[in-house]
Formats: C-alpha cells, structure tokens, sequence
C-alpha cells in the first residue's frame, strides 16, 4: 500500500499517534514494575536473610539431637506425612507472581527424646516455613525483573526505531505534499496569466475593429 499523498499522511499521523501513546503505556509500565520490583528485592533480602539463619539454627540443633539421641531417635519424630504448600498468585501489569505463600505442616509425633531434639524439630519446622517464603518471593522477584527487561527492550525499541522511522516517513510525505501544492499554485498562475494575456489581445483586436469600421463610415 503507497505511503504517499494526502491518504498516506493520514495513515502514517494515525500510526505515528499509535506509537507515542504506546511508548507513554511502556514507560508508565516500565516505573510500576520498578516500584515493585524494588518491594519485592527488600522481601527477598529479609526472607533470604530469616531462612539462611533459621537454616543455620536448625543444623546446629540437629548435631546436639544425634549426639544426644543417635539417628533411631531423630527417625521417629519426623512426621509420617509431608508439608503442604498452597501459593496464592498476585500480579502487577500483567504479570502473575507467587506472593504470601501457605505452608501447611503436618502433626508432630509424640515428644520423645532430649530437649534437643524438640528444639531441633521445632526450629526445622519453622526452617521449612521460611524456605517457602524465600522461594515464592524468590520466584516472584525473577517473573518481575525479567518482564521488567522485556518492556524496557520494547519502549527502547518504540522510541528509538519505530517512531524515528514514521516521524521520517511523516516529514517525507509533507515535503512531497509541499512540492505538489507549490507545483499546482504555479501551474494555476501559469493559466492565469495565459487567459489574460489572450484576453488583453481580443480586446486590443477588437478596439483596432471598430476604429477601422469608424474610418470606413466616414
């Protein structure tokens, strides 16, 4: 389809329109999912630093529970069924992340052995929950950052390719469009100039008619 003429001009304002408004949508998404990648980030480095300490805690209790009770002692209170995770799922522009994870743990078995066994089971149990939680907000950080790239490549794309290129194409077509209009008014001044000129010879043509017709009749 040409891109020339007055139509052309039209079809490229109405594509060129499209592409700021879109560039506009890009940037005010790119600053939404920066806002909230940066939430994300300082929930990844809290839950990160909870996990890897209560991680940490649990190993340590877990070598006073076997030197004080073996691993017979340690097999018997870990629990006969497994954690239960549901992961309700947030979004932020269009994009679905894993947020506020639930870790359903199932019931401990009778107490038995050291106290540092208890402690050890315990502070496993709230190990498990925390790793959850990093993982969801883990997950939901690299869904965020990576849609985040994706719509800075578009908008760097919109601004810096497509709209040039029609703002070329526009700027193209208006200086034809210019040369056309200049083209036309010359050539309409041009017959104008013409017919006066074949009006100004008729009427000098016919003044020396009836001066000779004058003449004739004296």
């Amino acid at each position: 389809m040409s891109s020339t003429g007055r139509a052309g001009k039209v079809r490229v304002e109405r594509r060129l329109m499209t592409a700021r408004h879109g560039a506009r949508l890009l940037d005010r998404k790119q600053h939404i999912l920066a806002d909230e990648l940066e939430r994300f980030e300082l929930r990844m480095e809290l839950s990160r630093t909870e996990w890897e300490e209560l991680a940490k805690e649990a190993a340590l209790w877990l070598r006073r529970a076997a030197a004080l009770d073996g691993s017979g002692r340690i097999e018997a209170a870990a629990p006969l069924e497994p954690a239960w995770v549901r992961t309700p799922w947030g979004s932020a522009m269009g994009v679905l992340y894993p947020e506020d994870p639930e870790c359903r743990l199932p019931s401990a078995p009778p107490a038995g052995g050291s106290s540092a066994l208890s402690y050890a089971a315990a502070v496993h149990r709230r190990a498990l929950q925390a790793g959850v939680r990093y993982a969801a907000v883990q997950r939901a950080e690299l869904l965020l950052a990576a849609e985040l790239a994706a719509t800075r490549t578009r908008q760097r794309a919109v601004e810096n390719r497509w709209i040039p290129r029609l703002e070329n194409e526009l700027q193209s077509i208006r200086r034809q469009l210019d040369a056309q209009e200049l083209e036309e008014s010359l050539r309409l001044r041009w017959a104008a100039d013409r017919n006066a000129g074949k009006s100004g010879n008729a009427g000098k043509t016919a003044r020396l008619a009836r001066a000779s017709d004058t003449r004739g009749t004296r």
